[in-house]
């Protein structure tokens, strides 16, 4: 009998022991059946950075059992893309790069981008490359006396670019590092890598995954599942295999504010917000009172000026082009000529000077920028006409600049009564009777009294009366 019940006993916990570990593994499972997607599509920018950092934020809250990060792109901004590449890299969820829809491409950042992604995809008619860093202004000019030097290698015998154009060189030697280092840790295909940096060489999907810089090319994102499934990647240092066959998806929709951004950070949009915050709190402070042009002025001048600090903006050219701004603000107050030649050109070199680098889908129209001076300078013009216009006219002073003025009636007894005229309240008389409420004019002045009569309205073309 005792051992009838220590059997029984035993097989009893090993029931509960197996029924224990399967309810563990289908909690596990349950938890991590599931794939998170971040859709880029346009240039890589603090948009796309911030996007790509609360997708990784909420699979890794979500415990999620990889992230989708699905790029169409014309490259972008170096510092948001390396913003990228640093999140990707520190990520414990694994990230699966791919390269789609059909007709799409991950050209520049997007290349360096697709090549930290611990496994890439591309779709069919899809192209990745042309990864040379582009900088405002384009190469910096040899030194004197170096135009027969140029070797066009440098000291491993590696193509590039030439020897007196030192600030390319350094950047393009920074950019192949970068590429190769990250080819290295995904265990790609590093010699094209650099091919893509220096010579600004492209593949289509199917030469990629042909020379080891992709290892799946997928349809759609059911079939890029498909084909992941059972593949290890590394993440952390550690080795994981994915299970991503039959697996549930869900996107990450951009909120209000990456959307914001994504508007804002073009340097256009910043360069229009800034002129617009300044021209509403010249108009507010020419009419108080107004309010609503001190308010817009307000916020379009904070957005453009946030929108800018997120850009690697050079401040000597911000500062010019606030203080051509300035002197043709002066020059509509105190018409000179000089001021407001001066403003436009500092407007101009300072747009000029504005971006350290420019990116696709980051560079500085210049028919904006010819735009927003050419307005700039005729309001100049136009408002200094009209001052200057007014300066030559005769003053109208003492009583006879209350002449013609309209008034408002008060209250009124016999002949005598207040008006309010000028925001003023006055004695007055009139040879008529008014009601309180009634429009009058002012006819004349006499001892501080108003001598007013009925306001009549005017034929088009009546000059103003003496």
């Amino acid at each position: 009998m005792k051992r009838a019940r220590a059997a029984l006993f035993a097989v009893a916990l090993a029931a509960a022991a197996v029924l224990g570990l399967s309810s563990s593994r289908a909690e596990e499972g349950g938890r991590a059946r599931l794939v998170l997607t971040v859709e880029i599509d346009g240039a890589i920018g603090p948009a796309s950075a911030r996007l790509l950092q609360e997708g990784l934020a909420e699979a890794k809250d979500r415990n999620a059992d990889a992230l989708i990060l699905q790029m169409n792109t014309p490259g972008g901004l170096v510092t948001s893309m390396r913003e990228m590449i640093a999140d990707i890299l520190a990520s414990p969820v694994p990230v699966i790069g791919y390269v789609a829809p059909s007709g799409g491409h991950a050209a520049s950042a997007g290349t360096y981008i697709l090549y930290a992604t611990h496994l890439a995809a591309m779709a069919p008619g899809t192209n990745i490359g042309a990864a040379t860093p582009v900088e405002l202004g384009g190469p910096i000019p040899s030194l004197p006396g170096d135009e027969g030097k140029d070797t066009g290698k440098d000291q491993n015998g590696q193509t590039g670019p030439p020897s007196g154009d030192a600030m390319t060189a350094k950047v393009t030697n920074d950019a192949v590092a970068l590429i190769r280092s990250l080819a290295e840790m995904r265990g790609r295909n590093a010699d094209w890598a650099e091919k893509a940096v220096r010579e600004a060489a492209g593949l289509s999907a199917n030469a990629a995954l042909q020379q080891h810089v992709i290892e799946i090319v997928a349809r759609d994102t059911a079939e890029l599942l498909q084909m992941t499934d059972g593949r290890v990647v590394e993440v952390g240092g550690v080795k994981r295999p994915l299970a991503t066959k039959d697996i549930a998806v869900d996107k990450v929709e951009p909120g209000w504010l990456i959307q914001l951004l994504s508007v804002i950070t073009d340097p256009n949009v910043a360069v229009i917000l800034m002129l617009i915050g300044i021209y509403g709190l010249v108009f507010e402070f020419s009419t108080p009172g107004a309010v609503a042009p001190g308010v817009i002025g307000t916020i379009c001048l904070l957005l453009g000026l946030y929108a800018l600090n997120l850009l690697p903006i050079n401040y000597a050219g911000l500062a010019l082009m606030l203080l051509g701004l300035v002197f043709l603000v002066i020059e509509a107050v105190n018409p000179t000529v000089v001021l407001g030649l001066g403003g436009v050109m500092a407007f101009l070199l300072g747009a000029a000077m504005l971006l350290k680098v420019q990116g696709p889908g980051f560079e500085l129209s210049w028919v904006v920028i010819g735009a927003v001076a050419a307005l700039t300078l005729g309001l100049a013009l136009l408002t200094g006409s009209y001052l200057w216009t007014a300066r030559r006219r005769p003053p109208r002073v003492g009583a006879q600049a209350m002449h013609g003025i309209p008034a408002e009636i008060l209250d009124w007894s016999g002949g005598e009564g207040h008006v309010l005229a000028q925001g003023e309240r006055w004695r007055a008389r009139a040879a008529e009777t008014f009601a309180p409420g009634d429009e009058v004019e002012v006819r004349n002045v006499e001892d501080l009294v108003l001598e007013v009569e009925r306001r009549r309205l005017r034929a088009p073309g009546d000059g103003e009366r003496p």
